[in-house]
């Protein structure tokens, strides 16, 4: 995917991404045998850290549509950084990436190429049908949660960005996280509990508590401190990997010597 060279500059070279991304879909639908094989390559293809070649055609400042303002990130820039804000951006083109993804929601890494991809597009674009919207709510937290947990085993923060745009401009900020059916709203609050330290976010923790919406359901007893503490510590079981425990530890640490709103003890 960073054959710079032989693609188009800039949106063209956006829209030959998509396209390619589209017949890699189409291959691992017509072969069921070689599917997960496929659909594992194109994940991690999208996942991949963009060359210097590559971000000067992306980046040519003759054309408007992707500034390299928009990348100020503390982590690696991906494609799949890139490609998410080009199908915000530019919906008409991801469009038959995201009719391929749907043809194969029930396999392995569809739901991680999903978020990677689509996962601004969910709540910039107008979705009508509450079914739809549900379905791909739900295949964003399942996808979210796959590649967070894929960091954590790695001890790497590659999906950074994901996470850090689910927190800041979806969950701080209700005009998006409202788009979303209260069950999704719910499910994505107990997603970025379980992962907010390992990315760094300690000093987010109580404004993400102040927005929490309140969830009446059997399975969350207590407020947003309470359901932030029992998912913190259901994850610090989960973990196998020492220095991100240690990690999780020191981060939690912080919290405890600030006037967090919450006592982890």
């Amino acid at each position: 995917m960073s054959d710079a060279n032989s693609l188009p500059r800039n949106s063209g070279y956006l829209d030959a991404l998509s396209q390619a991304i589209h017949k890699k879909l189409q291959r691992a639908l017509a072969n069921s045998s070689q599917r997960r094989n496929l659909l594992q390559e194109l994940f991690a293809d999208v996942a991949l850290e963009v060359d210097d070649r590559a971000k000067d055609v992306i980046f040519n400042k003759e054309e408007d549509v992707i500034s390299p303002v928009n990348y100020a990130m503390d982590g690696p820039l991906c494609f799949y950084d890139v490609l998410a804000d080009y199908f915000v951006q530019v919906p008409e083109s991801g469009k038959p990436v995201l009719d391929m993804i749907v043809q194969l929601w029930s396999q392995s890494f569809a739901s991680h190429i999903f978020s990677l991809l689509f996962h601004k597009w969910m709540f910039e674009v107008h979705l009508d049908n509450p079914e739809v919207l549900l379905r791909y709510s739900s295949a964003l937290v399942q996808g979210a949660t796959n590649v967070f947990w894929i960091d954590i085993q790695t001890n790497t923060r590659r999906f950074q960005s994901i996470f850090r745009y689910l927190l800041d401009d979806v969950a701080l900020d209700h005009t998006r996280l409202n788009k979303i059916p209260l069950q999704a709203q719910r499910d994505m609050y107990l997603l970025l509990s379980r992962f907010i330290l390992f990315y760094n976010s300690a000093g987010k923790v109580d404004s993400f508590l102040k927005q929490c919406p309140v969830f009446q359901t059997a399975f969350l007893v207590g407020g947003p401190a309470d359901i932030f503490v029992n998912e913190l510590t259901d994850q610090l079981q989960k973990l196998k990997v020492e220095p991100v425990l240690l990690h999780y530890l020191s981060e939690i640490k912080v919290l405890q010597g600030t006037t967090s709103t919450i006592q982890v003890q």
